[in-house]
């Protein structure tokens, strides 16, 4: 499998890159193509967390148009993903955004193998430890959305993910989970930019659920709810962004599904330490340029759980805050990655960014 995988991973950009007529240049630190449809760029990955260690890996991706006359769509971005850790996890995988029919339609199309060598805290609050656990997980993604009435999306989204999942000194058994999530969601979207907003909101919900009937083992249900804020800032040179979100869940949530207190929403928690079943969010974040290509970022927020194994986390307040640096991937198209670097309550975490955290 992991070799088909590279193969098309392989043959999917030779098929991008044959469509359009290549025009090569050179560039400061990285290989950079500029096409007459298309902008290629490959970037390096490294990051750290207390969890799966040192992470190395490499990241190509293209921007190009779908249709060279559509003036009125954003460029669709289309990349691979290649990382390993030092704690001997890996992931391997292919994501999509699709902008075409002059914005009318919207697509995604996500695909990604890995096995992830993880933690999770558990047992009585006074003698709770940290217990580890390996998942190989595949996971398959493909959504649609159509444009209803002026900023207002509609669409659907199928998700197909198999988890097989070892725990360590048997605290629990080894499970084999394989879930089919139908996703119902609706977006307003008024943002100036979808890659780099500078002013406007988008409100994003969604219902997934995962029926018996669907093929799943046991009735569930996902409730994401997001709202996102922009403001333009010193003549339009920086950003402050706010953003409110939750995931609720409903019904018999695997230990897969549940949702882990890190990452985008409150950056600072690595550990994996707080998960549930429900998590709500609420952050801020200063986008500074200081540079055509460059620009740092800070950032603050605070978190809540529910549904947790360990009933004291319940309601707990989890703060987080941090920093990061930003670099433009693209010349044409405003669209950056970059790294930050945060801390939360008795934790700390190192992220690098393909875009910004939203």
């Amino acid at each position: 499998m992991f070799k088909n995988f590279k193969l098309l991973v392989f043959v999917f950009f030779i098929s991008l890159l044959s469509e359009a007529q290549t025009q090569t240049t050179d560039s400061l630190d990285k290989k950079e193509i500029d096409m007459k449809n298309a902008d290629f760029t490959v970037m390096p990955f490294l990051s750290y967390n207390r969890n799966l260690k040192f992470m190395i890996g490499g990241i190509p991706m293209v921007m190009y148009k779908l249709n060279k006359q559509d003036s009125i769509s954003p460029k669709s971005l289309s990349g691979a993903a290649g990382v390993y850790t030092t704690n001997k996890s890996y992931f391997i995988g292919i994501f999509n955004k699709f902008y075409f029919i002059e914005d009318k339609w919207r697509g995604t199309l996500f695909f990604a193998i890995g096995d992830l060598n993880s933690q999770f805290f558990a047992g009585e609050f006074n003698n709770a430890e940290f217990y580890n656990y390996g998942t190989n997980a595949t996971i398959f993604s493909i959504g649609i959305q159509r444009k209803i009435v002026n900023k207002l999306y509609g669409g659907i989204t199928y998700t197909y993910a198999s988890y097989n999942t070892v725990f360590e000194d048997n605290i629990a058994d080894e499970t084999t989970t394989t879930t089919n999530g139908l996703e119902f969601n609706g977006l307003y979207d008024t943002r100036d930019d979808v890659y780099y907003p500078t002013t406007g909101n988008m409100i994003n919900a969604k219902w997934i659920t995962y029926t018996e009937w669907f093929g799943n083992d046991a009735n569930a249900n996902k409730i994401k709810a997001d709202y996102n804020k922009y403001f333009d800032m010193r003549d339009q040179k920086d950003v402050l962004a706010a953003r409110f979100s939750s995931t609720i869940g409903l019904g018999n949530i695997a230990f897969e599904q549940q949702t882990v207190v890190g990452g985008n929403d409150i950056r600072g928690y690595s550990e994996g330490k707080y998960r549930g079943d429900t998590v709500i969010a609420l952050q801020g974040e200063y986008r500074l340029n200081f540079a055509k290509r460059m620009g740092i970022v800070g950032f603050a927020g605070i978190a809540t759980l529910y549904g947790s194994d360990n009933e004291d986390f319940d309601g707990e307040l989890l703060p987080g805050a941090g920093i990061g640096y930003r670099y433009r991937a693209f010349k044409t198209i405003k669209f950056n990655i970059g790294l930050d670097a945060a801390i939360g309550k008795d934790d700390w975490g190192v992220y690098f960014r393909i875009g910004e955290a939203f």
